[in-house]
């Protein structure tokens, strides 16, 4: 093979593939002639590669942002077994691997390092970053940098900020669904040219794509029917962790061999429905949008939304998982409106109140010059969701008003592992003293000591940094057991944020335009369910591509004519519920206080302070559940 060029003899030798997928080849060649490029490939398209092959050729460490750390690990072990240097940085690796993958960033020898974007927010990190030669930066999921994306993340907000002060060379954003203007914000924020977007299509010509509109009660018997009629693994979506607790159950009482699997399963749950999965034990996995990240089972021969998805985005990517092996596999949308109330008021429980926003600004800007928070508690004091908490910060970053430090924890525990004074012994004169100030001051709990960190710094007056080198210093030499609780992130503040109102008004708009643009994406899942013309065709016009003709394989082009959504039909709030809201509202509680808390807990949000106070079990809580959230929010404005 004399002929063969170095990229391909690469290709081939290393990864063992004869040859390039579509678009692999356009993006690694951008990437070699030093420009950054933007590459949007469907579910399945072959994303890794791209960087993985450059990383290899090019001077320098390329650096992978992965907000998954079950796929890095994944990725990293793949490369490894390919004789490929790769590490990666994330909360589940020990102390002792960290330093080793910090030793090999030092002595050149890693080709690829695997970060989450939140190890970014840590200033040492960053100052370690400086000191290397990067040569690529690529950015999985790169959708979540973009506001308008459908699954956005506030620390992706800050990447390209991070990539002009690392002054990296070229940059790669990969993402499996992005909308012409998704595609637009991620290349004006990273200066990727338009024609540096490399795009497959959208369209898959394996995937049969059905829309059943149904009435709630009819959804069960159905998927049954389905499921009996057809056969091979099949993956059912739903929005609630009960609904798919409820189903599974159902389809294993009907003779289906099937499990559910979402966030609030116990990990080894999680991993052996998959693995049960994987292997062709269970035939069908009831999941929550949990479930699919990093999913790489080729022959799976249907996906059934059991509920609306949020967006034609997660549509897009949850029947991508369909049918990877090229054969023809099944797409079917139980199309119900009663499922819109339950996906609208998600949307608006993540919206903050202004008073909240007011409130989150004041607190957070007259913390000094050098503050640090607990996100736990800033969510919990404004009543405002973690998630939004991270929204909210990382916007007076973008803003140039605050700069993220380090992340510590605030509390240690220590279990001593033998006597004290032999402990001590094996120290230095400075170092015992140190330690017997510090344990001095410990909370003695059972067979465990507690230290705040910063009490213990005011106490004694000594450094944080040295009281926590020494504890840790203690589990190293094999002395002691620790426990580290209560996350907190520093900051700096930059330059004066100037009025603190008017500040808060422009944040609170944009928390409306999100919330909007929110409500929209769920309108076209709708408007997709009762489309007259192709099915295929309407969702690849959503991501800017146009079908020279209907695609010949979904309900529409065999004939079938769409059908209303259809949506019970319910009356307003009865006069017992309008009573026992009064009632609720004369029982005067803190958490509630503003028509939107009141709102939320009235359509059973949950939210940080309805938490605290323990009124989730009240029952008042998800009176008007099934209300829109819009309509419960007029009346409590008006009460």
């Amino acid at each position: 093979m004399h002929d063969e060029d170095p990229v391909t003899a690469l290709l081939r030798e290393r990864f063992g593939h004869g040859g390039f997928r579509g678009g692999q080849r356009e993006v690694v060649d951008g990437l070699l002639a030093g420009r950054s490029m933007l590459a949007v490939f469907p579910t399945g398209g072959g994303k890794s590669l791209c960087y993985q092959l450059p990383a290899l050729l090019l001077d320098g460490i390329t650096l992978v942002v992965s907000p998954l750390i079950a796929l890095m690990k994944d990725q990293v072990d793949a490369l490894r077994a390919k004789g490929i240097a790769a590490a990666r940085l994330d909360s589940t690796l020990e102390r002792e691997e960290y330093e080793k993958v910090l030793a090999s960033l030092g002595d050149g020898t890693l080709k690829l390092l695997y970060v989450a974007p939140e190890r970014l927010s840590n200033e040492g990190f960053r100052a370690k970053l400086k000191k290397l030669e990067i040569a690529l930066v690529a950015i999985d999921e790169a959708h979540c940098i973009s506001e308008w994306g459908h699954n956005f993340r506030p620390d992706y907000l800050k990447l390209a900020k991070l990539c002009r002060d690392l002054k990296v060379p070229r940059v790669l954003c990969l993402t499996a669904t992005a909308t012409p203007g998704v595609a637009k914000d991620i290349r004006k924020g990273l200066k990727i040219a338009a024609k540096d977007l490399v795009q497959l299509s959208f369209h898959r010509p394996n995937l049969d794509l059905k829309v059943t509109p149904l009435a709630n009660e009819e959804r069960k018997p159905h998927l049954l029917e389905r499921l009996r009629q057809s056969e091979g693994a099949a993956v059912v979506y739903v929005t609630l962790q009960q609904t798919a607790e409820e189903v599974s159950t159902y389809l294993q009482k009907n003779g289906i061999a099937s499990r559910a699997y979402h966030a609030g399963l116990p990990d080894e749950f999680r991993a052996s429905a998959q693995e049960d999965f994987m292997a062709g034990r269970t035939r069908v996995i009831v999941a929550t949008i949990a479930f699919g990240m990093g999913i790489d089972k080729a022959d799976i021969r249907a996906v059934y939304h059991y509920n609306l998805p949020k967006s034609l985005e997660n549509y897009t990517q949850e029947t991508g998982r369909a049918g990877r092996d090229g054969i023809l596999s099944s797409c079917e949308l139980l199309a119900c409106g009663d499922d819109l109330v339950t996906l609208e008021n998600f949307i608006h429980g993540d919206t903050p109140s202004p008073a909240a926003t007011r409130h989150f600004v004041d607190h957070v800007l007259r913390l000094g010059k050098d503050f640090d928070v607990s996100p736990y508690e800033l969510s919990t004091v404004n009543d405002i969701r973690p998630l939004v908490v991270g929204t909210l910060l990382a916007y007076l970053e973008l803003e140039g008003i605050i700069e993220a430090t380090r992340m510590f924890w605030a509390t240690y525990q220590v279990r001593l592992l033998r006597d004290f004074e032999r402990v001590l012994a094996g120290y230095d004169a400075r170092r015992k003293s140190l330690l017997r100030k510090i344990f001095a001051v410990a909370k003695e709990g059972w067979g465990w000591k507690t230290f705040a960190i910063a009490e213990v710094a005011r106490e004694i007056g000594a450094d944080r940094q040295k009281i926590v080198e020494a504890l840790t210093g203690l589990e190293e030499a094999g002395d002691a057991t620790l426990k580290k609780s209560g996350i907190r992130q520093g900051y700096r503040l930059r330059k004066d944020p100037g009025d603190l109102r008017e500040l808060a008004e422009r944040l609170d708009a944009q928390f409306r335009r999100r919330e909007a643009a929110d409500l929209a994406r769920l309108r076209e899942v709708v408007e997709l369910a009762e489309h007259k013309k192709c099915l295929t065709g309407f969702v690849t016009a959503h991501f800017g591509e146009k079908l020279p003709a209907p695609c010949g394989h979904c309900d529409r082009c065999r004939g079938i004519k769409p059908s209303p959504v259809p949506r019970t039909r319910r009356p307003g709030p009865s006069e017992e519920e309008l009573r026992q809201v009064l009632a609720l509202q004369d029982e005067r509680h803190a958490a509630l206080k503003t028509p939107r808390q009141l709102a939320r807990f009235l359509c059973g949000i949950s939210s940080p302070a309805v938490t605290r106070a323990r009124l989730s079990r009240h029952d008042a809580f998800g009176l008007l559940g099934q209300h829109p959230f819009q309509e419960v929010l007029d009346l409590t404005t008006t009460l």
